[in-house]
């Protein structure tokens, strides 16, 4: 796979919601925009061991609204079998719909990578159309080859605002870069946006929450963000 500068970079164009909050929560209402990238659903750090209905009736709503769902599964750096990714992948695939598998706690050195290409490979033999491989920090430029999307910076504005990706990004398409952003207020959610674009990320998420689970809810400034994002709504 040869690489050329992404034409997109310099601008955000798309959104991804890590959405582990309960499935009666009122936020999903705000999730029926088929321009979104994907919201990742969280049941159980994975998909549970049982059918549950309440998430079914969300992941049903989500989809007749043409909303992609990603299905969250710990790899827990690697050292998680490939069955168990496996299982994973096909239990969200049959009691969820979901064919996108949002891979969480991802190694990022280049010694794991066969081990991850493993896992990729297990999960698409189970019907994953696509694969995120979340390491939360830019990983050795091999991982690039093996999943649609990498998640490349999880953390507060307060760390995203001095940030700098590798060199490496800057030849790959923006599209197959995610940031995750906390913490940050909505007199930053513009700068946040920039600095994602600049950054040569395409996909991103910013939201006003922090905490242990900055995911448990959407930002009050989200209706701002995604007219920010997409100014053609």
């Amino acid at each position: 796979m040869a690489w050329q500068m992404s034409r997109t970079r310099g601008r955000v164009s798309s959104v991804l919601v890590p959405a582990y909050f309960h499935p009666d929560a009122p936020e999903w209402a705000d999730l029926t925009d088929e321009r979104l990238k994907w919201v990742v659903f969280n049941i159980a750090s994975g998909p549970g061991s049982v059918r549950d209905r309440a998430w079914a009736a969300v992941a049903h709503r989500l989809a007749a609204n043409g909303v992609e769902l990603a299905g969250y599964i710990d790899t827990a750096y690697g050292d998680r079998p490939p069955e168990d990714i496996e299982d994973d992948v096909a239990r969200y695939r049959k009691w969820y719909g979901i064919r996108t598998a949002f891979m969480d706690q991802v190694s990022a050195i280049a010694g794991h990578v066969p081990r991850y290409c493993r896992a990729v490979g297990a999960a698409q033999g189970r019907g994953a159309e696509c694969v995120v491989l979340n390491h939360g920090i830019y990983p050795d430029p091999a991982y690039a080859r093996l999943a649609d999307m990498l998640v490349t910076f999880e953390g507060p504005w307060s760390a995203y605002q001095h940030f700098r990706p590798p060199a490496w990004a800057a030849r790959v398409p923006a599209e197959t870069f995610c940031h995750l952003v906390y913490a940050a207020p909505q007199a930053v959610l513009a700068g946040a946006l920039a600095q994602a674009g600049r950054g040569n990320a395409g996909v991103v998420y910013v939201t006003d929450r922090a905490g242990a689970n900055p995911w448990s809810g959407l930002p009050d400034y989200f209706d701002r963000e995604m007219d920010l994002v997409y100014p053609d709504r």
